[in-house]
């Protein structure tokens, strides 16, 4: 077991979580998953928020397994490795509101980091815009982190704190499998508390069981790595650090072999799966994601997988793209397969406005 830390911690950990990410994420796809969408952390989150009833979007309603098997998977290794440390305190307004743009950004894109990386892998160039945007808003942040920006430390908790993340997607897990139907529509006809798309991506999904066991996967190297694509970049910018950014690359080349093999590399812009065509948004929408999760500290991935080992703060984080989810399908803010939505623009724009006072002036505050 000390021999599987050691690896897992050392330069080759992040590149075989960024391997096994680049692979799986194909073959779900083959399995079932939306097209260029085996694994989106933000999409995937946003598919939960509808189900949970958070939007009413009827095509994107779904209690994606994998995100279950992240926070399962990251606690089983915490427990293994005895980094099950409760905590938590650091401005959980803060990076509730942080989650929230950073979902918004995210469906103005049409996927979070990890999407963009698989995209890029499945010859969707459309991408390409989105990970420029993504390199801006973590410079923007770096910036900011380079000026004294901080959300201050996080402090020990009870461990009850700990487990609210592990419970809630274990509550999930019942509610995938046993579906429950206790409201009644107009009609007296019975619906919801939750709900599954009957068209769209999704109603798109491999296998719940092989789903669960992906994330179970992921999760648990991911832990152990510390894998993250945000972190990757920002690492490299201020400690001159390629530790993480070598599992990013082998993501993007796992992504781009396994596609070929399967058949499922289409290059181009038009007719992408779950894409749009507007360079310009795809851009950015992610500097807002981009940003949003450098100040966050870690990608939604990361973010996840601190929930799964304690972090209270990283599960607020997680909630506050629950809710940003629902508000954006809510209030045309998120795009589409045909187009930005209407409110999409005015929205990054506002976003990156209000981010950009709190990275000016937040500063960790100290006891007299």
């Amino acid at each position: 077991m000390r021999a599987l830390s050691n690896f897992l911690t050392s330069r080759w950990g992040p590149i075989l979580t960024g391997i096994v990410v680049g692979v799986l994420a194909p073959v779900l796809v083959a399995l079932g998953n939306p097209g260029n969408m085996g694994i989106c952390v933000a999409c995937f989150n946003r598919d939960i928020a509808g189900a949970l009833g958070l939007h009413r979007a009827a095509v994107v309603q779904y209690i994606r397994p994998e995100i279950i098997g992240f926070v399962l998977g990251a606690l089983v290794a915490a427990l293994l490795f005895r980094e099950f440390k409760p905590r938590g305190g650091s401005s959980p307004l803060i990076r509730f509101l942080l989650g929230m743009f950073a979902m918004i950004g995210a469906l103005v894109f049409l996927g979070c980091p990890w999407r963009a990386y698989l995209r890029l892998g499945g010859g969707d160039w459309n991408a390409i815009p989105g990970i420029l945007g993504l390199f801006a808003g973590i410079g923007l942040g770096i910036i900011f982190l380079k000026r004294g920006f901080s959300l201050g430390r996080s402090r020990p908790a009870s461990s009850v704190v700990g487990w609210v993340m592990p419970v809630f997607v274990l509550i999930l897990l019942a509610l995938l499998l046993v579906a429950p139907l206790f409201g009644r529509d107009a009609d007296g006809n019975p619906v919801g508390p939750i709900f599954f798309s009957i068209s769209g991506p999704g109603s798109q999904y491999a296998p719940w069981l092989i789903a669960l066991g992906a994330g179970l996967l992921i999760g648990f190297l991911a832990q152990r790595s510390r894998f993250c694509t945000v972190g990757a970049l920002r690492d490299v910018v201020l400690l001159r650090d390629m530790h993480l950014l070598n599992g990013v690359l082998a993501l993007l080349v796992a992504a781009f072999v396994t596609n070929l093999i399967l058949g499922q590399f289409k290059p181009g812009f038009e007719g992408q799966p779950v894409a749009h065509t507007d360079l310009l948004w795809n851009f950015g929408g992610m500097v807002l994601a981009g940003l949003a999760f450098t100040m966050a500290g870690g990608c939604p991935g990361r973010q996840v997988f601190l929930s799964g080992e304690g972090d209270a703060d990283a599960g607020i984080f997680v909630f506050g793209m629950l809710v940003g989810a629902g508000i954006a399908h809510t209030y045309s803010l998120a795009s589409s397969p045909i187009g930005v939505g209407a409110n999409g623009p005015a929205i990054v724009i506002v976003g990156l406005v209000i981010l950009s006072i709190i990275g000016l002036t937040m500063r960790e505050t100290r006891a007299a």
